[in-house]
């Protein structure tokens, strides 16, 4: 079979390397993929947003089946034209996709169908807003409705802070239309954890839960970004609360949008704050997070085509889906500067130390070639990413592994899988 996976950061990566395991996948190609994918897919020079040259693509090159794996696509709209042409792909329909393109869809909705989540109020008008955030005090979570490419969060831990959020994201338009609404919503402190499923729209299968790490630095300090490195098993994620989540969370969203009208086929992301037994929902994603892809894909033993397939055809139930025993830990190795300003094309030296095996693997995250040399193109670079019998054991592992690259100003953090963070409603994953 033909595949085409479409996006060229690490989770891409991850999918693309999963998908090349498998036993199927004759062909295998990634829109606009990076140096690290090129290694395993044909790469096209087109952007994952290109939505009429990836269909032009697929039908001409007769692929079988297409895998989005950012957002942008998924929330423009990508799966309704592929359908419309009659071509497989994986993932929600636009419709769906609310739940992740609209902060706002996605907050009524829970309301709507009481899915534990934090109180809130949308405004349309900053005055409003600021004079709200006056009234209620703080700590509270400035979100701007749409997608912000993981940047429209903002918690504000004094009024002053409210008010500058506010002016940034409605006033200054940092996010552009994306903040034309905004969401002022409890503060809730607790630990986070991410819950992702498999959903063919009526029959769901969890994935191994994970935790992931926002903040920059070591000791969760910094500023927040699109994730610094993941571990599973969550440790916040007892068998109990796995319960719980389904119960309370999953099964709930997927009977909700069928009573209005809505098939979610493809991947459903909860980020959650746990807070006294209760699985708060602080966002939905319509695909895997990253880097959470990356260190839950480590432990899939089940083809994931074969996956994908069962999406398509619904038929997810007759599937056995297995995972890899123990424990993942993935790094992400950052740009000095990350999340603000950095510099691009800085040579990458010592990846060819780390012999990839079914225990290791370095997923690209931001890398393209400059004269046949891989040179860095993001602020999150590569994913160094570890299974192992124990967390510990795939935390060394990485560590051990990560001091062999090398490129100017590169920086990670040192504490992923050391203990539970502890994190708050800023840090939904992006």
């Amino acid at each position: 079979m033909k595949i085409l996976v479409i996006g060229g950061g690490g989770r891409e990566h991850a999918i693309v390397w999963a998908l090349s395991k498998c036993r199927r996948v004759d062909k295998l190609y990634c829109s606009p993929g990076n140096a690290g994918i090129a290694e395993l897919a044909s790469c096209l020079d087109i952007k994952a947003d290109d939505i009429k040259a990836l269909v032009d693509f697929a039908k001409y090159e007769w692929i079988d089946y297409t895998i989005v794996g950012p957002e942008v696509p998924l929330v423009a709209g990508i799966v309704d034209e592929f359908n419309r042409d009659g071509l497989k792909i994986i993932g929600p329909g636009q419709q769906a996709a609310r739940l992740e393109g609209s902060k706002v869809f996605a907050k009524d909705f829970m309301k709507r169908y009481g899915i534990p989540s934090a109180k809130y109020k949308v405004f349309t008008s900053y005055i409003h807003a600021e004079e709200y955030v006056r009234i209620v005090g703080t700590p509270v979570v400035i979100k701007a409705d749409g997608l912000a490419a993981g940047k429209g969060v903002i918690v504000a831990w004094s009024v002053d802070d409210a008010i500058e959020a506010l002016k940034l994201i409605m006033k200054e338009k940092a996010f552009g239309h994306a903040g034309d609404r905004v969401v002022v919503e409890e503060y809730i402190e607790g630990q986070e954890a991410s819950f992702m499923v498999f959903t063919d729209g009526e029959h769901v299968v969890p994935m191994v839960s994970a935790q992931d790490y926002k903040r920059a630095l070591d000791g969760d300090r910094g500023p927040n970004t699109g994730g610094m490195g993941a571990y599973t098993p969550a440790s916040v994620i007892s068998s109990s609360m796995y319960q719980v989540v389904m119960d309370k969370v999953i099964t709930p969203v997927i009977h909700a949008l069928r009573k209005e009208g809505i098939l979610y086929k493809g991947i459903l992301y909860a980020g959650l704050m746990i807070k006294d037994y209760i699985p708060y929902v602080l966002e939905f994603n319509c695909r895997l997070g990253d880097p959470e892809a990356q260190a839950v894909l480590m432990r899939l033993e089940t083809d994931l085509l074969d996956i994908m397939i069962a999406i398509h055809n619904q038929t997810l139930d007759k599937l056995d889906v297995r995972w890899r025993p123990g424990a993942s830990m993935t790094l992400v190795v950052a740009s000095e500067g990350y999340p603000g300003s950095f510099k691009k094309g800085l040579p990458i030296s010592g990846l060819e130390k780390l012999k990839a095996s079914s225990d290791l693997y370095v997923f690209h995250s931001g890398t393209d070639y400059d004269s046949n040399n891989v040179v860095t193109t993001s602020g999150r670079v590569l994913s160094v990413t570890a299974a192992g019998p124990t967390l510990n054991a795939a935390c060394q592992m990485v560590y051990d592994n990560v001091k062999n690259i090398h490129f100017d100003g590169m920086f990670y953090r040192r504490d992923i899988g050391a203990s539970p963070t502890n994190l708050s409603a800023s840090c939904a994953s992006l």
